[in-house]
């Protein structure tokens, strides 16, 4: 299945995975920035994709960039409905606590996952069916 993109911006990078296999698509910036610590930019790909009907992409932070550099994404993981022909913005976040992070264009900055999704219809019940984990919330299966 082809996923199909609009290049916005002459600086945009198609997105490519790093290994066959591999789940993520990675997501290129199309701008350079300097994200000072604590600071959170939206950073542009200069990319419009189309995202088919009965599926979401999801706009998934990179490890080597959280370990390496403290980045992560301000709403992990950022959701492309199937609707929306918008350009692809990736909200960054610098949680190192001294250092500031540069990006040039074409460098990635985040992932993309193309996920089925089911449609659903919120139905209002007087009880839920009982399971082994029951109403074990926050901190119930140990540390």
């Amino acid at each position: 299945m082809d996923l199909r993109f609009r290049i916005l911006d002459e600086a945009a990078t198609l997105p490519s995975r790093a290994h066959s296999g591999d789940a993520g698509l990675d997501l290129h910036s199309a701008q350079a920035a300097h994200i000072g610590p604590g600071e959170r930019w939206q950073i542009s790909t200069g990319l419009a994709v189309e995202i088919p009907e009965g599926h979401a992409g999801l706009v998934l932070p990179r490890s080597g960039l959280a370990l390496r550099y403290g980045i992560s994404l301000v709403n992990a993981p950022g959701l492309i409905d199937s609707g929306y022909r918008g350009e692809i913005g990736v909200l960054l976040l610098n949680n190192d606590p001294a250092e500031g992070f540069r990006i040039e264009p074409g460098d990635r900055i985040a992932q993309l996952v193309v996920v089925p999704i089911a449609d659903l219809s919120p139905v209002e019940v007087e009880q839920l069916a009982d399971s082994e984990r029951g109403e074990g919330g926050f901190g119930s299966s140990g540390r």
